[in-house]
């Protein structure tokens, strides 16, 4: 019975073993329509097939894959591809005296035209970009006051050997950042905040009930590398007293000694409340209970605590947040709230009430 005439459906090895039995068939002195026949498919494929074995061997019939090949038909070679994807990583656009600060798909476009002398379309640019996994971000900032080197030497030696020395003493390592709600990067509770956007019928803009009066707080929070985290909020700027405060119920609870590593912010170096001799007196006073250590300046990226607020940075600026990334921060605030467990407050912070103090606390939570 003569085989499918749908060559193209076997499978590769069904297609080899078709190709081998044809040209046997040819050889034993049938003629290529009979041979045709008996494997389902037209004359001309087996008179290529007897060529193609007469010329290259038994390997020939074993065929190859279909379709285009790797980079086949690519609007960019090789070498222009590797060259256009180096200059994006390693410059700015305005340094390779293109019309634009940052890199978009406009911008590469221009890039290509004028590297490699080829005009593409918005959309082939954007796979390419996808093709070299290059996702749109948005820059981080860093001062240009950073020493990179320090920063480095500080990861790579300096912390280690202060949790070699943590685990020696049975020490607890915390990481403390200063959040300021007045300053645009970092983290604070403010009664005016409007962000975000909420459904309601056409015509009618929904009303937030508010107090006219304008009240915010600052706050200061500890990270340890388990994930406990402590915080306080305040009124006003971080001063000497302040400061001290936080440090006294920091250790006030503890029962371990503290290995304090304080943080810097991005615009400004670590803050001299930080090395006042008040709080330099004070720790010296309880060098067993306590022990300060000092991040590079300028390298707030460095400190575990950063992390803790960066989605409540980011989220109320986000153009749309995720149905469950939603759910879960209300999941994990409640929970939270309701175990007490995960963090923890350390009260009578500010001339704030403690009610009005607490219930923003758990909102930061």
């Amino acid at each position: 019975m003569p085989a499918s005439r749908d060559f193209r459906q076997r499978d590769p090895a069904a297609q080899a073993e078709a190709r081998r039995i044809a040209v046997e068939l040819v050889k034993g002195g049938q003629t290529r329509i009979e041979a045709a026949e008996a494997v389902g498919v037209n004359r001309r494929f087996v008179g290529e097939w007897v060529a193609a074995e007469r010329t290259n061997g038994p390997s020939a019939l074993v065929g190859k894959k279909r379709g285009r090949r790797p980079g086949e038909q690519k609007a960019l070679t090789s070498d222009e591809d590797h060259k256009i994807r180096r200059l994006i990583i390693d410059k700015c656009p305005d340094q390779l005296k293109l019309p634009f600060a940052l890199w978009t798909r406009e911008a590469v476009a221009v890039l290509i035209e004028r590297k490699a002398t080829k005009r593409l379309s918005l959309k082939v640019v954007g796979r390419f970009l996808a093709a070299w996994n290059m996702t749109p971000q948005r820059p981080m900032r860093r001062a240009l006051e950073r020493d990179e080197t320090r920063v480095q030497q500080w990861m790579r030696g300096d912390y280690p050997a202060i949790a070699a020395r943590a685990k020696t003493e049975k020490a607890e390592i915390h990481w403390v950042m200063r959040n300021a709600c007045f300053q645009h990067d970092e983290t604070g509770i403010l009664n005016q905040a409007n962000d975000g956007r909420s459904y309601a019928p056409i015509g009618p803009t929904p009303v937030i009930p508010r107090p006219a009066q304008r009240f915010s707080h600052s706050m200061i929070s500890s990270l340890t590398n388990r994930g406990q985290l402590r915080f306080m909020v305040y009124d006003g700027a971080l001063n000497v007293g302040i400061f001290l405060r936080f440090l006294k119920r920091l250790v006030k609870g503890a029962k371990r000694k503290i290995f304090l590593i304080l943080g810097s912010s991005p615009r400004t170096s670590n803050l001299r409340v930080h090395r006042a001799k008040a709080v330099m007196a004070w720790v010296e006073a309880n060098k067993a209970k306590i022990e300060l250590f000092f991040l590079p300046p300028y390298a707030p990226d460095c400190n575990r605590d950063e992390l803790i607020n960066a989605g409540d940075r980011q989220a109320p600026h986000a153009s749309h947040q995720g149905r469950t990334q939603s759910r879960g921060h209300v999941a994990h605030a409640r929970a939270a709230a309701a175990s007490g467990k995960g963090a923890v407050m350390l009260r009578g912070s500010g001339r704030s009430s403690p009610d009005r103090t607490f219930a923003s606390q758990r909102a930061v939570l």
